[in-house]
């Protein structure tokens, strides 16, 4: 049979959600071992990871069992689901890909002021204190604080930023066209018939 028949277009689509329940227990792996070790500190981005990670857990479980069992509402809904993370994906990654240079630092800068615990971490790692300047009377757990040689943080931050975003941006656009394959095969898979099922049946 070939590529276009049942059987490879049920394997096709199992493979593409165990690799996505792949990829969902390694960002759930990687935030939890990031709380645990103190490399991050805010509970908001480790929560949010996790988040992630467990929705796209659910989603690709629903798939497997749809794919496995041939399930029409599973397939459906997985589907429409899959189709809306595409859109939010892709829409995500080409912003990622396109922002430029002032928008960048508007974001940044934002970002930096919502949480006091992703700025301790930043000037930890990236030993610098402040993001434009260190403001009067307030600490900083970064090794250059006490020589009073910092940095501020924008300028180290900026350096790394582009690329963090370019990196981002593509893989994120990676993800998003397996997510289009994927409802294109579940939209295929849907319309076949399940040739051990009986001939006149259409599942």
């Amino acid at each position: 049979m070939g590529c276009s028949g049942f059987t490879c277009s049920k394997h096709c689509l199992c493979a593409l959600n165990i690799l996505y329940v792949m990829v969902s227990l390694l960002m759930i792996g990687i935030a939890a071992w990031g709380k645990w070790f103190g490399l991050v500190s805010s509970f908001q981005v480790v929560g949010g990871i996790i988040a992630v990670g467990v929705f796209l857990f659910f989603v690709a479980g629903a798939g497997l069992m749809g794919a496995m069992k041939h399930h029409q509402v599973l397939l459906f809904f997985y589907m429409i689901v899959l189709f809306m993370v595409f859109i939010v994906q892709f829409s995500v990654s080409s912003a990622c890909l396109a922002i430029n240079r002032e928008q960048q630092d508007q974001l940044l800068e934002v970002g930096w002021n919502n949480s006091r615990s992703t700025q301790r971490d930043v000037e930890k790692s990236l030993n610098c204190c402040g993001f434009r300047q260190l403001e009067p009377n307030r600490t900083c757990d970064a090794a250059c604080f006490p020589n009073h040689s910092c940095l501020p943080c924008a300028e180290k931050i900026q350096e790394h930023a582009g690329e963090v975003l370019r990196f981002v941006g593509g893989i994120g656009l990676f993800f998003s066209f397996t997510e289009i394959l994927g409802v294109w095969l579940t939209y295929h898979y849907r319309n076949q018939k399940d040739p051990r099922a009986n001939p006149s049946a259409f599942l």
